[in-house]
């Protein structure tokens, strides 16, 4: 008896990030990555966000594995956090595994971890899983194509389709051709750059920038990008090789990624080149290059360290040149603009912008996208990895190619997709939950929680003391009234004795002997209602009533 295909999206359809697929066929479900997503404005004092494993977790005996496209943080970035409850077998490349072994070593955790190539089959229940080759801004990216009994599912993972890769290794199309000619039921592709018109160009491209920056700049440099940007990270050395800089390298997470990248060879570093950042002091100008991350705009990064003057060893001074290599994620524009403000009050020339040709997306522009759908000849065409105007754009670009109306498919985060020989349809949906890290809570933090904290930001608190009689409930000392975030009561000293007042006139009228009266509602409502007559505003009111 033929089941239906289920394929289920965890993460990452109508979002960037926190990347998860799962394919379900009778007993057996295989997981497609596991990452993170970085926390939104509105998410206060959350570090991470990551998938909800709810379902995976009631059909633990049912999932079978693991598999990784790549080792990017919005693909493997979630696994620390899930392992705990989902200890599967992993799969992924050399790269992406190594990457991953150092964050487990972190957690002091163990994990079964298989290592494939591209160009390699394995075998896990009902699933014959083919690896082929992607080009991404990380080395080592795959894409799958997944034999399952209903047919051949796709599935491109990161990509753009860069002919001159900087590790020489371009995108498999001799694979992608016999795919089409085997006939793809379904792909899943990559959408996040479908915005941008013609090709994304090739990272080699970076390389011609950073020549002509290295050979007149006579200021320290500090090279800013994401900490698993390998192919940035190789051109920067081989610049500061090229006019004779030392290279120092800020930030652990850049410093174990590339521990990692160069001992298993994807990453080559001249030797006596890499000094201690202790050591950058000692060194001419010009003779410095400093690798580091917080590209985002992070409080804690070892950029805005080095801007506030808090790393230990180091800071910038007026006249460094900062080269920002990344684009701002989606959400973090605002964080990443004040960040350029304040190096520019700091004298520091600031290299940034699509236009400075510091830095190419690893995700494929409009032609690229048109050009793999058009190898692959899919009967299906799911968009995924994007908010969802990148969903209903590429969804645009399909209908241009002849993809009937029908046959594309937007899905998002919990929708039930399912297949038979015949057709594909959305069998309804499961319920899901942002799963919210904030230091070593995981999951305890829930919307609420958040609405209170925004609440809090907002609006303020004051903090209400009130010594009550116990027998006849009118009130001997109080009350007392501290304000956090609200008003500045030194400079509202008549406003405060008017709510006071308030506060115990409604003591007198509703309390005296009636034991029924919650005192702390009674001091709330009357202060929020004050407040709000008075400025148009409700603080947080946290009434502390003590009885003698």
């Amino acid at each position: 008896m033929k089941h239906r295909l289920k394929v289920i999206p965890i993460g990452g359809f109508g979002e960037i990030g926190k990347n998860m697929l799962l394919l379900q066929y009778g007993d057996s479900i295989i997981v497609i990555d596991a990452g993170l997503m970085f926390p939104d404005g509105d998410m206060l004092g959350i570090d991470f966000v990551i998938p909800d494993i709810s379902y995976l977790l009631a059909n633990k005996d049912k999932v079978k594995a693991l598999i990784l496209t790549h080792g990017h943080e919005d693909h493997i970035g979630a696994l620390q956090y899930i392992l705990k409850d989902l200890n599967v077998p992993i799969y992924g490349t050399s790269l992406t595994l190594g990457l991953v072994e150092k964050k487990l070593e972190e957690f002091r955790l163990k994990a079964n971890l298989n290592k494939i190539k591209p160009n390699e089959t394995i075998n896990i229940g009902p699933f014959t899983i083919e690896t082929f080759r992607q080009t991404h801004s990380i080395p080592d990216t795959i894409g799958l194509a997944i034999t399952t009994p209903i047919g051949l599912i796709v599935i491109s993972g990161d990509f753009k389709l860069d002919q001159t890769p900087i590790d020489g290794n371009p995108p498999d199309f001799n694979k992608l051709v016999e795919l089409g000619e085997r006939g793809v039921l379904a792909l899943f592709c990559d959408s996040t750059n479908v915005e941008q018109p013609g090709i994304t160009p090739s990272e080699s491209l970076v390389k011609s920038t950073f020549e002509g920056i290295f050979s007149s700049t006579k200021s320290r440099i500090f090279l800013v990008t994401f900490a698993s940007n390998f192919h940035r990270i190789q051109q920067a050395i081989d610049m500061a090789s090229k006019f004779g800089r030392k290279v120092a390298i800020a930030g652990k997470s850049l410093i174990n990624n590339i521990e990692v990248a160069t001992k298993l060879g994807y990453l080559h570093i001249p030797e006596n080149i890499l000094i201690n950042i202790k050591d950058v002091n000692n060194l001419p100008d010009e003779k410095v290059l400093v690798l580091t991350t917080g590209s985002q705009g992070e409080p804690y990064s070892a950029l805005s360290l080095l801007t506030n003057h808090s790393y230990k060893q180091l800071f910038l001074k007026p006249g460094d040149t900062v080269i920002l290599s990344t684009k701002p994620i989606p959400g973090n524009e605002i964080m990443v603009y004040k960040m350029v403000d304040q190096l520019f009050r700091k004298g520091v020339e600031v290299i940034y912008g699509k236009d400075a040709g510091v830095h190419v997306s690893g995700h494929a522009a409009q032609e690229e996208i048109k050009m793999f759908i058009n190898l692959l000849k899919p009967k299906y065409l799911i968009p995924y990895h994007g908010e969802y105007r990148h969903l209903a754009l590429l969804k645009k670009i399909g209908l241009e190619l002849g993809i009937s109306k029908e046959h594309i498919i937007i899905i998002e985060n919990g929708t039930v997709l399912e297949f038979d020989e015949e057709k594909a349809i959305i069998n309804g949906r499961i319920n899901l939950n942002n799963i919210y890290v904030d230091g070593l809570s995981i999951g305890d933090v829930g919307n609420i929680v958040l609405m209170e904290r925004k609440k809090l930001a907002e609006d303020g608190v004051l903090i209400v003391g009130v010594l009550v009689d116990g027998e006849t409930g009118l009130i001997l000392e109080g009350p007392e009234i501290i304000s956090k975030g609200f008003i500045f009561v030194k400079e509202s000293e008549e406003l405060i004795e008017t709510a006071k007042e308030k506060v115990r006139e409604a003591f007198k009228k509703k309390v005296g002997r009636n034991g029924g009266i919650n005192k702390e509602t009674l001091v709330r409502e009357v202060l929020e209602n004050f407040f709000n007559e008075e400025l148009k505003r409700k603080p947080v009111v946290v009434p502390l009533v003590w009885e003698i």
